[in-house]
């Protein structure tokens, strides 16, 4: 009997790895995501928290200015559009491991270049800093002393530990991290934390809900880029999105979507790929 049920156990095995194989080396298949073919599993990692770039739809849909982008790169292309929320902690250790084929959410750049392949930089970015329109804080000195929150992993984050205004940071009665934009922005409303610091988009959206309500200081934390990030040294697929992104440019489709997000605060004028 126990030899019996050794000779089956051996067999769902074997089966299980052939099925695994099978898929493995199938075109549809997430890895096979990695190189540009038609008909792949174009899997877009996003943060669904992170508006206008990427977000749920009051249907309950994932959506979004980058979303909208990569659903067109993957109509032009003749790919299978797979928008998948990510865990932000663990982005880069999850791309090298091919669960997604891109990250693509209003994705900073620069400081990223050694842990990604990117393509050309799309839009105009950088990391500012967020208060209320009658806040007593009108420059970067007036920090000083204040709480400051910014997202977890983030590119401002970055600039304000390890970046050129670290010294900045150091003047803050505290920099304080929140999972997502959303939370710091809240309690910015609800004067539990005195300024945001943020990505110049983040700022512009929720300036441009509530036009009243919320100020940019005129000094900028660092001077930025959006761009798309792929496993690194994925040049072929990385060269191909950016190739889309040129002819979408060139017929129009770009400047049409930035018109339909104006009121969250996108403009065609931030874009920079021609």
């Amino acid at each position: 009997m126990n030899k019996k049920i050794l000779v089956v156990l051996a067999c769902a095995v074997a089966l299980s790895i052939a099925a695994l194989a099978g898929c493995s080396s199938g075109g549809n298949d997430v890895t096979a995501g990695q190189t540009p073919e038609e008909g792949m599993n174009f899997v877009v990692g996003f943060d669904q928290e992170y508006p206008p770039y990427g977000y749920v739809g009051d249907d309950g849909e994932y959506t979004g200015f980058d979303l909208e982008l990569a659903q067109e790169v993957c109509n032009r292309n003749g790919w299978n559009f797979v928008p998948t929320p990510i865990n932000w902690d663990t982005k880069l250790t999850e791309i090298n491991a091919g669960a997604y084929s891109c990250i693509w959410n209003g994705f900073t750049m620069e400081g990223r270049e050694a842990d990604y392949t990117f393509s050309e930089p799309y839009m105009d970015n950088g990391q500012v800093i967020l208060v209320k329109a009658d806040s007593d804080i009108k420059t970067l000195d007036d920090l000083a002393g204040k709480v400051v929150a910014t997202q977890v992993d983030s590119a401002a984050l970055e600039v304000l530990t390890e970046g050129d205004r670290a010294e900045l940071a150091a003047t803050f009665g505290s920099l304080e991290e929140r999972s997502d934009y959303n939370i710091a922005v809240t309690e910015l409303e609800a004067g539990a934390i005195d300024a945001m610091a943020c990505d110049l988009s983040i700022a512009m959206y929720n300036m441009a809900k509530n036009p009243d309500k919320y100020v940019i200081l005129d000094e900028y934390l660092s001077q930025e880029h959006y761009a798309v990030a792929f496993k690194q040294g994925n040049e072929e697929l990385a060269d191909a999105v950016t190739a889309t992104l040129r002819e979408m440019t060139a017929d129009g489709f770009v400047e049409d979507l930035c018109e339909k997000y104006a009121e969250d605060g996108i403009t065609f004028q931030n874009w920079v790929l021609k």
